[in-house]
């Protein structure tokens, strides 16, 4: 985990030297900022929580080759990275087999499904495609990761029966867009876009988090996130169906932020309180607290994503900004409270 935190701050230091050129950053920084993010830290992050599952130690080494990819990666060693992260997603497919052989189910397809596109995505890298043009296989591995593991939690809640069916299309037209995008990368997003927005659509509807957002404490602060990001995972969606991702620079950093930064950290944001006890056996207790960072974080993307689309550099470089600044503390408000929770446990 140490090295998915290493990752994130590699990551979010490039990230400010894509924002302002004058920044002194490692070269590796700030080239590999996107799958620094998208793999070094939220695909550890996420190869821990499945190893965790698991429960078995053969599961453990998916994290521990995607950490090796972010710090090989980190520090100027392309090849290796890229190899190492490569290995990792095929990994994490291994591991989503093993979990489907002990219980065939939809929701554990759909992460499959996105693990696959970890996996496709590596090897095309390996192969020599650029990063853009692997961003569609990104946006597939998290988006459904994420709808995979929120359908479980629907049908936890009663979901009618034959209501999956939706999702299943929606992710069925999101992987045909990453597939589509090896051959025809504008028609590949369009076609993803449509899928995620389908996906936002259904999530919207059907989630618990309609519920919970009108309960309190954890329940309620976890609905607020997922909502928020489900209206940043639409907003997306519509974008890059628009757009096809090739309408110039401020549209396609629009397009990208508003679902990596929008929703997929809102979701971050959401899971880290359930998460962190179960993956690093730490307590992360709840508290109001917890509401700055995520109200920083949307302010953030909305500011971003306005300045995008006016084409106005110094809103867009404002909003970049104010996001690495609530990720920051985001970082900092979690860590506040495992160690006040730790010092009350040790008090009783």
């Amino acid at each position: 985990m140490l090295a998915g935190a290493a990752a994130l701050l590699a990551g979010l230091y490039g990230g400010v030297a894509l924002l302002i050129t004058e920044v002194p950053v490692p070269a590796a920084f700030a080239e590999q900022h996107g799958p620094l993010m998208a793999l070094g830290f939220l695909g550890t992050l996420i190869c821990l929580e499945r190893a965790v599952a698991l429960r078995s130690r053969w599961g453990y080494t998916a994290p521990a080759l995607s950490a090796l990819g972010a710090v090989t990666l980190a520090a100027g060693a392309e090849q290796t990275g890229r190899l190492a992260l490569t290995a990792a997603g095929g990994w994490l497919v291994g591991i989503y087999l093993a979990l489907l052989g002990r219980r065939l189910s939809r929701e554990t397809l759909v992460q499959l499904a996105g693990a696959l596109a970890w996996y496709a995505a590596g090897l095309l890298w390996l192969g020599g495609r650029p990063v853009p043009e692997l961003v569609v296989w990104f946006a597939a591995f998290h988006v459904l990761t994420i709808a995979g593991e929120r359908l479980e939690l629907a049908h936890v809640a009663f979901l009618r029966r034959g209501a999956s069916d939706g999702l299943m299309a929606a992710a069925v037209v999101l992987g045909a867009g990453a597939v589509c995008s090896v051959w025809a990368p504008g028609a590949g997003a369009r076609v993803a876009g449509v899928g995620m927005a389908a996906v936002a659509a259904w999530l919207a509807w059907h989630d618990i988090a309609r519920r919970t957002v009108r309960g309190h404490g954890l329940p309620r602060y976890a609905a607020v996130c997922l909502l928020a990001g489900y209206g940043w995972l639409a907003a997306a969606g519509v974008l890059w169906a628009a757009t096809g991702l090739t309408a110039g620079s401020h549209l396609y950093d629009a397009a990208l932020h508003a679902l990596f930064l929008g929703f997929v950290m809102s979701m971050v944001f959401g899971h880290a309180p359930m998460i962190l006890p179960a993956v690093l056996r730490m307590s992360l207790p709840y508290r109001p607290v917890l509401y700055v960072p995520l109200a920083l974080l949307h302010t953030a993307v909305a500011v971003r994503f306005a300045g995008d689309l006016a084409a106005a550099d110094a809103v867009r470089t404002a909003g970049g900004l104010l996001a690495e600044i609530a990720l920051l503390v985001f970082a900092g408000c979690a860590a506040t409270l495992v160690w006040l929770g730790r010092r009350a446990s040790m008090g009783r």
